[in-house]
């Protein structure tokens, strides 16, 4: 028993200062506090229900998201159509591809034609006739969408507190809006509705002169359809927005009242007036939080494919009127949006626009782009067809043919297997 009670001494003076009695003797009357788990947008991103389908569908997106990169640094490009794999070697870190070029360029022969130069038999790079097809069909989509597309910019200048935005943040988001490269010059200089008040600011002229049907949000469409189709009140409708939780979401004890309670609290809708209120009000927080949650329900209903990223949302809180936190107000509402983390970034989906992976009503452009990520995941299917004659690759490269000796019909894939074989000597070397 001295044994033990002077080992017990000895290890509570040695490790005194990390070894802290909680309960004992001379303790056990102290009272402990115990902090509640805060309740953050982190948390809630980290606990969210995922929804599989749009996940992998982000996944896929990123596959088409750095083909496309690589086709904007290949068209800057003054020497012709195609690009040395060499040089596209030095493009991993600015399109953010962290595999070697040769095995990417060797997982997608649908999309990009690699061939030996004839004359200076370096390997080079090009599009495919189908993806070349592909994006020209695509900025005609867009052409023929430009009316469409005023009506979209206009929407969003109605929505501003100011009535005026930023090209700036319009050109971050022009690819989801369905904007041209050159909309500054081709839409907002071209329209008379539209005013240049800076260089990077536009202003919507006449703003109480835009049609009334403009005015209107897609939700409240959606709204009049419940009314008249599924006979419910007005009182259910008025202010309601349609929830389509994930498969698997749990729902806990209180959480339908609170539901319902949120759905008939009013606000002020996104293309009226904002009203002043008071955050001791009652529910004004709610009030100017739904406000929030309308807002970014109309913008990604503006969207061609109806996602966007979080972080450009950022760039419209101000002219938009939202100071709250947009990311906490998102994942507060998992019926309505839903966030991907796959990849490098979060994007935001509205799930009510989605069936499984597809979009439930198909725009032209979105049928292109659709039409493109499925080239993309052909990745090495059908390739019979994609075999060329050595004749073929000097039409494709043009210029007089002084390269001597002939070229096998299938020479790609070795070709690329030397290249990886040639980066993985010289990383080695390094």
């Amino acid at each position: 028993m001295t044994r033990v009670l002077q080992r017990f001494i000895y290890t509570t003076q040695v490790s005194s200062h990390l070894i802290q009695l909680q309960f004992g003797p001379f303790n056990s009357t102290t009272q402990r506090r115990w902090k509640k788990p805060a309740v953050t947008a982190q948390t809630r991103l980290e606990d969210r229900t995922r929804d599989l389908k749009l996940d992998n569908l982000m996944t896929n997106l990123r596959k088409l998201s750095l083909i496309l990169s690589f086709h904007s640094l290949m068209s800057g490009r003054r020497r012709g159509p195609f690009v040395s794999v060499q040089i596209m070697s030095r493009w991993n870190r600015i399109v953010g591809l962290n595999v070697p070029i040769g095995g990417f360029l060797r997982k997608y022969p649908h999309v990009f034609d690699v061939f030996p130069h004839p004359v200076k038999r370096n390997i080079c790079c090009k599009l495919t006739s189908k993806m070349t097809l592909l994006l020209q069909e695509e900025s005609n989509a867009i052409r023929d969408m430009e009316s469409d597309t005023v009506n979209r910019i206009k929407k969003l200048l109605m929505i501003s507190v100011t009535g005026t935005l930023h090209i700036h943040a319009l050109r971050l988001i022009k690819r989801e809006l369905g904007l041209p490269d050159d909309f500054r010059e081709s839409i907002l200089s071209k329209y008379n509705e539209f005013e240049l008040v800076d260089l990077e600011i536009v202003k919507l002229i006449d703003r109480d002169g835009v049609p009334e049907d403009l005015k209107v949000a897609e939700v409240e469409k959606w709204r009049e359809r419940e009314y008249k189709e599924k006979w419910l009140s007005e009182f259910e409708t008025k202010y309601a927005f349609p929830i389509n939780f994930p498969t698997g979401f749990k729902i806990k004890a209180g959480f339908k009242p609170k539901l319902k309670e949120w759905q008939r609290l009013p606000y002020v809708k996104p293309y009226e007036q904002k009203e002043s209120f008071r955050a001791s009000s009652c529910g004004g927080i709610e009030r100017f939080e739904k406000r929030a949650v309308g807002i970014l329900h109309e913008l990604l209903c503006l969207t061609v494919e109806k996602m966007i990223e979080v972080e450009r949302l950022a760039h419209f809180r101000r002219d938009f009127g939202i100071p709250v936190n947009v990311r906490e107000v998102i994942l507060k509402h998992p019926g309505i949006f839903y966030i991907s983390t796959k990849g490098s970034t979060q994007m935001l989906f509205l799930r009510e626009a989605y069936c499984k992976d597809c979009l439930v009503s198909p725009n032209p452009v979105y049928i292109v782009r659709r039409k493109m990520l499925d080239l993309v995941l052909m990745r090495r299917r059908n390739t019979r067809e994609l075999t060329r004659r050595p004749r073929d690759v000097k039409e494709s490269v043009g210029g007089d043919w002084n390269g001597g000796g002939d070229l096998e019909g299938d020479f790609v894939i070795s070709i690329l297997e030397n290249f990886d074989d040639d980066n993985d000597d010289d990383e080695n070397d390094q």
